[in-house]
């Protein structure tokens, strides 16, 4: 079993809230992080997976959820049985103020973010993404990102291990799922093709009630959208090129994030309510293991010549960045920024006070100031609020920049790999 660096805030938000909600996709490590947590915590394991368990929840969500009066109890895959909500928002409520930690719940598909859930569990309810394992996590290391560049502590020149282009390119093959960790090439391939054919058409079956052949759309759009992570999410090309129904695209992606399969990042503008309103989000896929099995890459060395491999690596950062985002000591937002002129930076983290980082993910092993030119962009639009701006790139050595009278770092993949604290 991998360590997952956000048990530690998990089990303080079972002493804060009535329930908490852990999601994230598939075979993610979602369940035998909560068979830990409850047998550490002494609550009663159920999952929705069980035909028989789900038949009875259907059959009488009140009297099920009732029958668990007198104990703490996890439901594991409760994406299964949203029609449970209402019960357990009753129970919740009936709780005496003190009680905490009642329920914790697992889902592979945010339907708390689906139209299908309509009921909403305010003010008792804590939701915590648990995304496929970190780099750190598959090293064992309590490294967090997130921290490192809020603490902006760039001045010191420093080295880090090598990392070759090739030895990257295996990582992100590698990807993130715990039980890929460990297998063949081949194995990985036959776990990667169980895992789109015997869980997520039928994940999305059960998630959008889809009709009609959904299947062969989905079996084109899931490997294309593969080939455009790291890209502007444009609907209509999509549609175009699959010849289907650009509205059909765009519920179907949307479907896919409730599952962690894609991931859709906002641009930022300075109005905080238009995020999601002006201009295309990016799209990356979760996994880039995933990915690149889509894509019919199979070993470094094809990957490292590939054409998706800079794109690839710029989801590997943003998705480091989300999974870190989990366990730091300070919550960001996040997201990407292109000007008219097409100037752009791939990943912006907002701090709660509103000051921004900067990051630009480059797949060189060298750096030059014209790398740092969309940071200079976005430094004068937002002014002052810009607190850092860096170029991760595939070098040895964190060194200082001076463009247009500004102060920017360019920082190794490699620390990743070897923390520094």
């Amino acid at each position: 079993m991998y360590p997952r660096n956000s048990t530690s805030f998990l089990l303080e938000l079972l002493e804060e809230f009535r329930i908490l909600y852990l999601t994230g996709p598939r075979q993610a490590g979602k369940t035998t992080l909560a068979k830990a947590i409850a047998a550490g915590r002494g609550m009663q394991y159920l999952s929705l997976d069980d035909e028989g368990v789900l038949a009875a929840a259907r059959n009488d969500p009140h009297g099920f959820i009732q029958s668990f009066a007198g104990q703490n109890v996890v439901l594991d895959e409760f994406q299964y049985a949203p029609e449970l909500t209402p019960a357990i928002k009753r129970a919740s409520d009936n709780l005496p103020p003190e009680q905490k930690g009642k329920f914790l719940l697992t889902g592979s598909a945010d339907i708390f973010s689906s139209a299908r859930t309509q009921e909403a569990l305010p003010g008792h309810m804590a939701r915590v993404e648990l995304w496929p394992l970190s780099i750190t996590e598959i090293r064992d290391s309590r490294f967090n990102l997130i921290n490192y560049l809020l603490a902006a502590d760039f001045a010191q020149p420093q080295a880090f291990p090598p990392l070759g282009r090739e030895q990257l390119a295996q990582i992100l093959l590698d990807g993130g799922y715990p039980e890929v960790q460990s297998k063949s090439t081949r194995g990985k391939s036959i776990w990667f093709k169980s895992y789109m054919q015997g869980r997520l058409f039928k994940d999305f079956a059960t998630l959008y009630a889809a009709r009609g052949e959904y299947h062969a759309k989905l079996q084109a759009l899931i490997p294309y959208l593969a080939g455009l992570s790291g890209n502007l999410l444009k609907y209509a090309s999509i549609a175009n090129d699959l010849a289907q129904n650009d509205r059909v695209v765009k519920s179907y992606v949307e479907a896919l994030e409730w599952m962690f399969i894609v991931k859709r990042v906002y641009p930022f503008v300075k109005n905080s309510a238009k995020r999601q309103t002006v201009g295309m989000p990016k799209l990356h896929m979760v996994d880039t293991g995933l990915a690149c099995h889509l894509l019919g890459i199979t070993n470094a060395r094809q990957l490292s010549i590939s054409a998706q491999f800079g794109n690839l690596l710029e989801s590997f950062i943003v998705m480091e960045c989300f999974k870190h985002m989990g366990w730091a000591d300070e919550e960001v937002g996040l997201y990407h920024f292109r000007d008219t002129s097409r100037n752009e930076v791939d990943i912006v983290l907002e701090r709660s006070g509103g000051k921004l980082i900067g990051i630009e993910v480059k797949a060189s092993a060298t750096v030059g100031e014209a790398d740092f030119k969309g940071l200079v962009q976005l430094a004068e639009f937002v002014g002052d609020r810009l607190e850092s701006g860096l170029v991760f790139y595939s070098g040895e050595r964190l060194l200082p920049f001076r463009v247009a009278e500004r102060q920017f770092f360019a920082v190794p993949v490699s620390l990743l790999l070897a923390p520094i604290y």
